[in-house]
């Protein structure tokens, strides 16, 4: 077995990378990542350099690997760590560079140890006795998946951190009446009253592929995506060419979304699928619109996956708001390997009160959910 450090994925062959990937998650497949690198949306100038860990065997076949980055800064992981940084700060202790193992601003469940468990565990324990000569303080493994969890669970060293994310799920319904047919008759009200407020304002809705696109629609679709972060004076963490370099790479797992009024296109979301999948990622508007946002982000693709008979929508990270309107909670994983022992035993107690903490959440969330009682 002979492992490598990666800092292109490009230049990997994307079958002998896909062919590790055990699930229909976009985003860990070749074309989203190399998408990413090519775009310059990551790389040393963002704080994301590639850092990938290859293993081959003796026949120099690709058998395991892991998607990984340093970091220099905890944006766009969305499993936050700001605390562990600012309390190394004081402490003078250097959190920054580390590792992370994930998918670069995607808040998404899914594989991330790829290929051999056997051969990952080994990369795994290599990984963490070098981390401290490497300079590097931590390693991280964000959203992970049941194969992974089952991996990680009990390893030495290893703390493990739950979050709650609130995604929908299709109880095979027949069309978006029958999902609304399930609900309180006071929350059934405010669905209809939300949607029609969006239908008076004279707005429509167009699906797109990814291959259904022009350029000038996905300049649209990126001065949308870039306006949500510069209204909170923030640069966007993708760039424009990562949008038709995925387009090119894999239209097939594109959806988008785009409402008009009139002919004028006035907002979007994109999203993707996979699987039985529906992920919603970026929405943007060019103007405000009273409710446009929830039809717009959840009634749309709500309503697209009962009609494709997709049977779960993932509509990324935080957001209570989606529980009034059928989200439900989930718990999320992800994985902490931290150097200096002072700082391993401080976050592991924080840790051990912050599970707790989540898992009651999660279960008192459930007593906001719509759905009539049965």
């Amino acid at each position: 077995m002979q492992t490598t450090t990666s800092i292109s994925l490009p230049e990997l062959d994307p079958a002998d990378w896909d062919r590790l990937v055990a699930t229909d998650s976009p985003f860990v497949k070749h074309g989203f990542l190399s998408a990413l690198e090519l775009s310059a949306s990551v790389g040393p100038r963002t704080g994301w350099t590639p850092a990938h860990q290859l293993v081959f065997d003796a026949d120099g076949k690709l058998c395991a690997a892991l998607p990984a980055y340093l970091k220099t800064h905890s944006f766009g992981e969305y499993v936050f760590d700001h605390g562990w940084a600012d309390a190394c700060e004081r402490a003078g202790i250097d959190y920054y560079p580390k590792l992370l193992a994930g998918v670069p601003f995607s808040p998404v469940t899914g594989p991330r140890l790829l290929g051999d468990p056997q051969v990952i565990s080994q990369v795994l324990d290599s990984l963490t006795q070098a981390l401290d000569s490497q300079g590097l303080s931590s390693l991280h493994i964000n959203f992970t998946d049941t194969n992974a969890d089952e991996l990680m669970r009990g390893r030495e060293g290893w703390l493990e951190r739950l979050g709650c994310q609130f995604h929908w799920r299709n109880r095979d319904y027949r069309d978006f009446q029958d999902f609304l047919d399930n609900l309180s008759s006071r929350k059934r009200k405010q669905m209809r009253k939300e949607r029609e407020q969006v239908v008076g304002q004279g707005i429509e809705f167009e699906w797109r592929e990814g291959h259904q696109l022009s350029e000038a629609e996905w300049d649209f679709v990126y001065v949308c995506y870039a306006n949500t972060y510069r209204v909170r004076g923030r640069a966007p963490y993708l760039t424009r060419m990562f949008f038709s370099l995925l387009a090119e790479k894999m239209p097939e797992s594109i959806r988008v979304v785009i409402a008009k009024q009139g002919s004028e296109p006035v907002a979007m979301a994109f999203s993707l699928v996979g699987g039985d999948s529906f992920y919603g990622r970026y929405w943007g508007c060019l103007a405000e619109f009273d409710r446009l946002h929830f039809e717009t982000c959840f009634y749309q693709g709500m309503e697209y996956a009962i009609d494709n008979g997709l049977q779960r929508f993932d509509a990324g990270a935080q957001g209570e708001h989606k529980l009034i309107r059928g989200f439900e909670p989930v718990i999320t994983r992800s994985w902490h390997y931290l150097c200096h022992p002072g700082l391993r035993g401080a976050v592991a107690q924080f840790l051990e009160e912050e599970r707790e903490g989540v898992s009651l959440y999660a279960q008192e969330a459930c007593s906001l959910l719509p759905y009539r009682m049965k």
